[in-house]
């Protein structure tokens, strides 16, 4: 039975994880294996304590543009509660001066003047919740806003190398729920946490000002409440973190799945794929459970701490109201400040389910944004010769290996002059694609120089490299907007006269004027309204449009039916001419419009020429030439 298809095995799509996740709570058993429980649970604090290190720097660097307005912040809030905290204080005047025994004096004024007042603390605590809400949300909503484009700018300037490993699922993950975990967090959990620490700290001073030995009485259980939340927060910040990744891994699945839709229904993978999803879903679902389970014990236990509180409050305060020991009205502030000294319990374990979501998906984040590209800028960048590029390539002594014991390229050397068409041949594994993400520095040698114009591409800024080089893939991918759009990809200023040259230059104006809108008919999703020859087409539009010094064409024709090929055969003929140009071909027909031909084996080069005189040899490129002649005689 094929290991796919095995009842019971769990398969995951696989892919880097932030950089946090795989490193810190899916440890290896290797990683574990032959290390003592004790020193499994030290390692494990320390990760801990470094990814909420992590996290508060990224956290401490999103905060630090509204210094000014979170201390304008803290000062309103600090004025609301104030206001609300001395209510029960009011209370407890109005009942032991506003009515006395016999309501003599000035009872019924001092009452009125009190219940003003108390009005008066409502409406100023009304005010200044409004106002925090209003200030915390447009700073709540600010900080998302730069999160997203670190995050945006981040994934995109990360080497190519990042993304073959980090599954698109992940970063759909980073980008929506971890950014939505923040976002909750934000909205809705960071106020209620301010109120509640200032209410509980302000409530306990208050009751012991109020009557030192009824305040010890109603604090006693303080420690146990201590202990109590600071259990609660460990488990959460497990549970959580847990949560962030099953979620994670639901996402990757789903998007992998339907991005690969058309496998899937050919090969009727849906049941197995339904069954993965089921597993993955349901490890979502018991890690949301095992966070319920957490708040149905916690805040059904804090309610049970506070009323037992309230009932060892009133039968101790009554007591020593019944000796005269408190008045009434300190009693009743009691047990109103007790009200308010376990409400933001309540709503603290509610924040704890946010913060600890928000926690989690801030860690990921944070690896995400501490990931650095295996390309850097240089910092001191090296300025082209003759100001721009003229497409001279040079390989001196270039080592690669994508594996360290598996080299692709173990020492080549090589000259491109400027303007010289090179074809690439050879058996797939040979090296080819490998020299041409060198070229295009998606990966930078281990070993030796790639040089351009007599300058290492380790020198060069992205702007002038990414002007001098282009690669053209076999399926190129066109973007969601108009044909047009697509063109100026990579001249985004370019006028609509020159995307019409361009497009006539290469042979592509015909077709594009024949479509509904011309062009600015949407291509739809991936270009899915063109066929594979329009799309190439356009992709050579696009790289002419560009007009770089060294054009890379991966596999450009491997994938069109033979009239599709003959329009993009005429269309590279007009795209080469007197620029440095690399096609990498298993077609024949496209390495005869080339230069010079280098084929490769193993990562080196074992014959190099202009076709026509490797063909008359008796070389691998004759051998290749005979056999693709038979092909097409029987065809």
């Amino acid at each position: 039975m094929p290991r796919a298809a095995r009842p019971g095995r769990r398969l995951r799509p696989l892919g880097r994880s932030a950089a946090v996740t795989t490193t810190t709570t899916n440890t290896t058993t290797s990683t574990w294996r032959g290390v003592a429980s004790e020193e499994q649970d030290e390692l494990s604090e320390k990760v801990s304590v470094l990814l909420r290190e992590r996290s508060r720097r990224l956290l401490g660097d999103l905060l630090s543009p509204y210094r000014r307005q979170i201390a304008l912040l803290t000062t309103i809030i600090v004025v609301s509660n104030l206001a609300g905290l001395a209510i029960p204080y009011l209370v407890k005047v109005g009942i032991d001066a506003g009515i006395p025994p016999m309501m003599r004096g000035s009872g019924p004024a001092t009452l009125l003047t009190v219940v003003g007042v108390i009005l008066a603390a409502a409406v100023t605590q009304a005010i200044t919740r409004q106002a925090f809400l209003r200030l915390s949300g447009k700073i709540g909503q600010s900080i998302l806003l730069e999160l997203r484009r670190r995050v945006f700018d981040h994934f995109q300037r990360l080497s190519l190398s990042f993304h073959e490993k980090y599954t698109s699922g992940r970063v759909i993950s980073r980008l929506t729920s971890d950014i939505e975990a923040i976002a909750e967090l934000l909205q809705s959990g960071f106020d209620g946490l301010v109120t509640a620490v200032l209410t509980m700290f302000g409530t306990a001073a208050l009751l012991l000002v109020l009557d030192v030995h009824l305040g010890l009485v109603a604090l006693i259980p303080l420690p146990l409440l201590l202990l109590f939340t600071r259990w609660f927060r460990r488990q959460s910040a497990i549970v959580y973190r847990r949560t962030r990744e099953t979620v994670a891994l639901v996402i990757v699945h789903f998007v992998e799945s339907m991005t690969g839709i058309r496998a899937v229904q050919a090969f009727r993978r849906e049941p197995r794929n339904q069954e993965i999803f089921q597993q993955l879903n349901d490890d979502y679902r018991s890690a949301n459970a095992r966070s319920m389970q957490l708040i149905a014990v916690f805040m059904p236990g804090i309610k049970l701490i506070g009323n037992v509180t309230v009932g060892g409050v009133l039968i101790y305060g009554g007591y020593l109201a019944f000796n005269q020991e408190v008045t009434v009205g300190v009693l009743a502030a009691f047990l109103l400040y007790l009200r308010q000294f376990y409400e933001p319990m309540q709503e603290i374990s509610q924040f704890y389910n946010t913060l600890q979501s928000a926690g989690a998906a801030l860690e990921k984040l944070s690896g995400v944004l501490e990931e650095e590209p295996s390309v850097p800028e240089p910092r001191e960048p090296a300025a082209l010769p003759q100001g721009r590029a003229r497409g001279k390539v040079r390989f001196e002594g270039v080592r690669f290996a994508y594996v360290e014991e598996m080299p692709i390229l173990p020492h080549l050397d090589l000259t491109v002059p400027a303007g010289q068409s090179v074809a690439l041949v050879g058996a797939t594994g040979a090296g080819k694609t490998t020299l041409a993400k060198l070229i295009s520095r998606f990966y930078d040698p281990t070993g030796g120089r790639v040089l351009l114009d007599g300058v290492d591409l380790r020198d060069l800024d992205e702007p002038t490299l990414r002007q001098a080089v282009v690669m053209v893939t076999q399926e190129n991918f066109l973007f969601t907007g108009t044909v047009a759009d697509n063109i100026r990809f990579g001249r985004p200023d370019a006028t609509d006269r020159e995307v019409r040259e361009a497009a006539k230059a290469i042979g592509a104006h015909d077709f594009i004027a024949a479509l509904p809108d011309g062009y600015d008919t949407e291509v739809g999703k991936r270009g899915g309204r063109m066929s594979a020859g329009q799309r190439q087409l356009v992709a050579f539009a696009r790289a002419f449009l560009a007009d770089p010094a060294v054009l890379i064409l991966d596999e450009a024709t491997s994938s069109l039916d033979v009239p599709s090929e003959r329009l993009v055969q005429r269309a590279l003929r007009t795209i080469l001419a007197d620029r440095t140009a690399l096609i990498i071909a298993h077609r024949l027909s496209t390495v005869e419009i080339a230069d010079r031909v280098l084929v490769m084996d193993r990562g080196e080069i074992v014959e190099d020429g202009p076709p026509n005189q490797l063909i008359a040899a008796s070389g691998r490129f004759a051998g290749l030439h005979r056999a693709w002649l038979e092909s097409l005689s029987q065809t």
